[in-house]
C-alpha cells in the first residue's frame, strides 16, 4: 500500500541517508565562512538522522520517515550548493546540472 509507512520502506530510506552521509566529504577550505556553513548543514543532517532512527527504535515510523527526509534535504542542499563534495553521484543527491 502507498498510504503506510513499513519498516521496509524507512529502512530504505535510512540507508539511503546513510549512504550518502558516509560518501559526502566537505568541499569547502578550512577556514572559510562557506566551512562553517558546510559544517553546520552536516550536523543537521546527522541531528535529524539520529533523530530518524530513535523513532524507528520507537516504531513511530510516521516521525522517522519525516526525520529522514529533513536529514537527506540537508544534504542534497548541502551537495547542490557546493558546501559538499558527492562526486557527481545524482543517485544519492539532487546535483544542480
Amino acid at each position: 500500500m502507498q498510504d503506510r509507512i513499513g519498516e521496509k520502506k524507512i529502512d530504505k530510506y535510512l540507508d539511503t541517508t546513510k549512504r550518502a552521509l558516509e560518501k559526502l566529504k566537505i568541499a569547502a577550505p578550512a577556514r572559510s565562512f562557506n566551512r562553517k556553513l558546510a559544517e553546520s548543514f552536516l550536523e543537521m543532517a546527522n541531528s535529524y538522522f539520529a533523530d530518524a532512527n530513535h523513532f524507528k527504535q520507537e516504531g513511530d515510523y510516521v516521525n522517522a520517515f519525516a526525520c529522514v527526509n529533513y536529514a537527506h534535504g540537508w544534504l542534497d542542499a548541502g551537495a547542490r550548493i557546493g558546501l559538499f563534495d558527492v562526486s557527481e553521484d545524482d543517485r544519492l543527491f539532487t546535483l544542480y546540472d
